[in-house]
């Protein structure tokens, strides 16, 4: 597979088997990773990997924190607010359209938040990493996050292995930063969850669109 055709399959998996995977085998993609652009070479991504019955202890123990509606305040801002035009349309109809292959309607806002808890689970991912970063850096160094997080996304597609990247956590980072160990000069970013697609489920059977070039490329 080429990196174009990564770029070109790589996709959101919000339902996954629950085969095992090789944690050396992952530990060797987030290694490779490393070598995803990195302004100054600071890199400054710190990675968790969860799997086995680590995972299997933290999934019931956030679960209980979803059931009791437990949420921490967020140390970031997920989206700015309000998110302006044409933004807060792109991100309405990701949603629409994965409710609706669901079968889950609008009006039926109790489904809708159950269906969202799966996030808590990894949507069913028998291993998932989390992404932090020293409280110290700033704005450039968290695009580094970013670059580093694609890249381990797309060595995975490379693999025949689905991920799902997750800023949902930063609303259970308190829970999350305890279990991993996570020491206080550091901040979670985001998680990935990992594993094999359940390519029989509906909410994987679509692909995000993406605007028109022309909407955001320029000659200059």
């Amino acid at each position: 597979m080429s990196v174009a055709e990564a770029v070109a399959a790589r996709r959101s998996c919000r339902a996954f088997l629950s085969d095992a995977i090789d944690a050396d085998f992952v530990r060797d993609v987030l290694v490779k990773a490393s070598r995803a652009a990195s302004g100054g070479n600071v890199q400054p991504w710190r990675i968790y990997l969860l799997h086995g019955k680590r995972m299997d202890t933290f999934k019931a123990g956030i679960a209980e924190r979803v059931a009791k509606g437990l949420v921490d305040t967020p140390e970031y801002p997920v989206y700015p607010s309000p998110l302006k035009e044409p933004y807060r349309t792109q991100r309405f109809a990701v949603g629409e359209e994965m409710y609706a292959r669901l079968g889950i309607p609008r009006e039926d806002k109790m489904a809708r938040l159950e269906w969202f808890a799966n996030n808590y689970q990894f949507f069913g991912a028998p291993m998932a990493v989390f992404v932090a970063v020293d409280i110290d850096m700033v704005t450039a160094q968290w695009t580094d996050l970013g670059g580093y997080m694609a890249t381990v996304t797309l060595l995975l597609e490379e693999a025949g292995l689905a991920s799902c990247s997750q800023e949902c956590w930063s609303v259970q980072h308190k829970f999350v930063s305890k279990f991993v160990g996570m020491p206080a000069k550091e901040m979670l970013f985001a998680g990935i969850a990992i594993g094999k697609a359940d390519v029989e489920h509906p909410v994987n059977g679509f692909m995000t669109a993406r605007a028109a070039p022309e909407v955001w490329l320029r000659d200059a």
